[in-house]
Parts: C-alpha cells; structure tokens; sequence
C-alpha cells in the first residue's frame, strides 16, 4: 500500500475554454502547418530534409497555393510541433499528424511543442549576441506568468520593467558586475585615479540594456504572437486562451514537482523509480514529470538509462516508462541502444509507441527471440517484486501459446535469469505436473543439459 497523499485535480482558470474549444484554436494556428505535412506524407520520394529542399518548397508552393515564405514557415511549424518528423534525411509523418483530427489530447500537445519553440520559429534580431537573446528566452516565463496572472492586458513598459529585474537577476546569480565597456574584473581594481571614469563610463551601461531589453522584448512578443499564444495591441500585449492555458499548465507542472511526496523529486533515478513502483499509472507518470521537471533532458535520459542497464529488471521496465514521459527528447538515446540486447525489446517497444503504434500492437515489433526474452526479463521482475500470482498469470501473456513451447524458447534464449525465474514459476504454479515440468527445465538450464 502507498500513503501518497493525491492533490485534486486542478481546474484551469475561470473563463478557459473547453479542451475541444482549445483544440479547435489549435488546429486553427498550425492550419497550413498541416496542410504541408499532408502534402509532404503524399508526395512519394520526396526525401527531404529541414530545412525544405528548394525543389519541394516550390511544388509544395505551387499545388498548395501558398507564397515559398509560408510553405517554408508551415514547414517549420509541422517539425516543431511533431508533424514532421526527421529519420536521418528523410522526412515523416509524424504520429500526431495521424491523430490530428481524432485526438484533442494529441492536437494540444502539438501546440503546446510550437509554443516551446517559440525562440526558434522568429529569428532574434541580427547584431545581437547569443547570451543576450539565451537570458531573454530564460526570462520570458516570468513574463508569460504575470501576462497569466493578470488574466487580462499588461503594458508593455510593465513587461519591459520585469524583463529587466528577471535578467538583472540571471547576472547576480551569475555573479557577473556590469563593469562598463572595455572594463575587466582586474582594470576595476587598478589605481584609484581611474574609479572617477570607470564610474562615468559604467552610466553608459544601463541605458544601452534597456535599449536591448526593449528590442528583446518586442522579439519575444512577436515570437509567442506568431505562435498564437497573446496578441499585440498598442503598448500593451494579452494572452490569447491558448497561451493562458498553456502557462497554466507550466505553472501546474511546477507545482507538482513542488509537490513531489517522499522527496523522490531529488532522489537519483533507481530510488525515484522504485518510490513510484507501487502507484498506479497516472500517479507514477506525476512523478516523473516532476522528477524530469527539475533536471536538464540530457542528464535525466542519461540516469534513466543507466538505471535500465541494471539488474533489476523491474527498474528497467519503469525507466522505460519514465522515458515515455520524456518523450521525443529521448529519441535519440533511445534508438542508441537498440543495438544492446538487454535493452533491445524496451527500445523497440518504446519507438514503435513513439512512432504512433497502438501500445496494444506494439509488440508485433518484437522478435519471436525478443518477445521471449522481454518475457523473461519480466517475469523476474514479478518474481522479485510481485505475487506469486501474478507470476503465475504471467504465464498467459508468453507468445508461444502452450508451456512446453514457452520452455523450450526460454531455455534457448539465454537470459541470465531465466533458472530463478522457472524456479519462482514453479514454486508458485499450483498445477504439479506443470510445476515438474517448469523444474526440470531450470534444472537443464543450470547444468547446461538439452
């Protein structure tokens, strides 16, 4: 049993759209966005990569009727928000275009990618350098959350004002003094003579990040305008319903890792895992996230994986569910191990749900070999972790439809715990010839007999 103490589920803020209302101004944004992953999902040969080939942005321009400069940004939309996906130089039909007209869930999520990206679907203003535009992205969701908490419209003075606090902030923490153009750390501590002009020049400092904090401001704003998440009137900026209800959502997800029970939030990857080994799916998937939330992707796929590559079979599993959270971000690491075997089956699995494969056909991916080993690995994770009769149960998931079939596989297929797991089996199974038949295979596979 658990004492995990559940929160309620939240509401959105009043006056939110219904979901499918939500998913209706979605699909509204990334219209033409869909319309060129159609074309390109139709267009045989095409083989194109990001960004879209000369050729193909003129035939998509041409039988779609849309200017280059908008199948171009369609076409940005359409990988952003996982229309289009990239295998190599190839590009796919993403899975959330198949369920895009069926799966609200789906559509909002495809939103919710582009309003991430939002950075990367408007160019930065030209001239500026790469940490300054890295600390404004950094701000903007102190921004979006009070154009939330305003639940109306912000001037943009006010905006101005708290980018400014934010990045002043980001310095401090940084431990980084403006120190005036041309000056160093050791110039600032040079002979007195030269503090007067060190502080004359440092004046000039402040009026020119205001200047930049203005022209980062009015980018950031049109970036998250283009992607339909507020909209720009004169001198004041107002979220649109999607972008109230995206920011809620950001603002939910800190809460629950606020709220992570047990302190599995700053647990490593085995010990989280484990903490969520008894909670039913949902619950478990929150602590993940809130697990994930407070880690860079890199270093929590990286743990997650290393954790797979344990012992312990049960972790194993859970880490690829943990991974399934990650998402898209995992891909990569994901298809790396695909090459070893113990965590082969998991990956397979993990891609062909990733791809948009009904988790009920997913295992048509697998081997004979695979699944039979797949159903080793977790029958010692219920032999470890489980019930006897739920090992017992487990019998009825094998692919080989009868037991003599399922032992002879197993034998063969060279699991490192399949004599624990046929001795668990047959220590539990109630049938006793079935029973004296799963101990002499774990007696053949310990002494190396046919």
């Amino acid at each position: 049993m658990t004492t995990r103490r559940t929160r309620p589920a939240p509401r959105p803020p009043e006056g939110t759209p219904p979901r499918a209302e939500l998913a209706r101004q979605a699909r509204a944004v990334l219209a033409d966005a869909v319309r060129i992953a159609h074309w390109a999902a139709g267009t045989p040969g095409l083989g194109t990569a990001a960004p879209l080939a000369a050729h193909a942005l003129e035939r998509a321009a041409t039988a779609l009727e849309l200017s280059p400069a908008q199948v171009r940004a369609g076409w940005d939309r359409a990988r952003l928000a996982g229309l289009v996906e990239l295998h190599g130089d190839t590009a796919r039909p993403g899975w959330r275009l198949r369920a895009w007209d069926r799966d609200d869930s789906a559509v909002l999520r495809g939103w919710v990618a582009l309003f991430d990206a939002w950075s990367l679907v408007h160019a930065a203003p030209e001239g500026i350098e790469a940490g300054a535009v890295a600390e404004a992205v950094e701000a903007v969701p102190q921004v979006l959350s009070l154009l939330q908490l305003s639940a109306g419209s912000v001037t943009v003075p006010a905006l101005l004002d708290l980018l400014g606090q934010r990045v002043a902030e980001l310095h401090e923490e940084r431990c980084e003094v403006p120190l005036g153009p041309g000056r160093t750390a050791s110039a600032a501590s040079a002979a007195p003579a030269e503090t007067a002009a060190a502080q004359t020049a440092a004046t000039a400092g402040p009026a020119r990040s205001a200047d930049l904090n203005a022209l980062l401001l009015d980018w950031a704003l049109e970036g998250l305008a283009a992607v339909g998440a507020l909209t720009l009137g004169k001198g004041h900026a107002t979220l649109t319903p999607l972008g109230n209800w995206a920011v809620w959502v950001k603002l939910e997800q800190i809460c629950v890792a606020a709220q992570s029970p047990a302190g599995n939030i700053e647990q490593s990857a085995a010990d989280m895992l484990l903490g969520c080994a008894r909670l039913t799916p949902g619950p478990a998937r929150d602590e993940y996230r809130a697990w994930l939330a407070a880690r860079t992707v890199g270093s929590a796929v990286a743990e997650l994986l290393a954790v797979a590559r344990g012992e312990d079979a049960l972790l194993r599993g859970l880490a690829f569910e943990a991974l399934r959270v990650v998402g898209a971000p995992a891909e990569p690491e994901v298809r790396a191990v695909l090459a070893e075997p113990s965590l082969r089956p998991y990956a397979l699995l993990w891609l062909a749900e990733y791809e948009g494969n009904d988790p009920d056909d997913a295992q048509d991916v697998l081997s004979r070999e695979e699944a039979t080993w797949l159903w080793v690995d977790t029958a010692a994770a219920v032999a470890d972790h489980g019930e006897t009769g739920l090992l017992v149960r487990h019998l009825d998931s094998a692919v080989q439809g009868t037991v003599p079939a399922l032992l002879d596989e197993v034998r063969a297929v060279g699991h490192p715990r399949t004599v624990q797991v046929l001795v668990a089996l047959a220590a539990a199974h109630p049938d006793p010839a079935l029973a004296k038949a799963v101990r002499r295979a774990a007696f053949q596979v310990h002494t190396g007999g046919a």
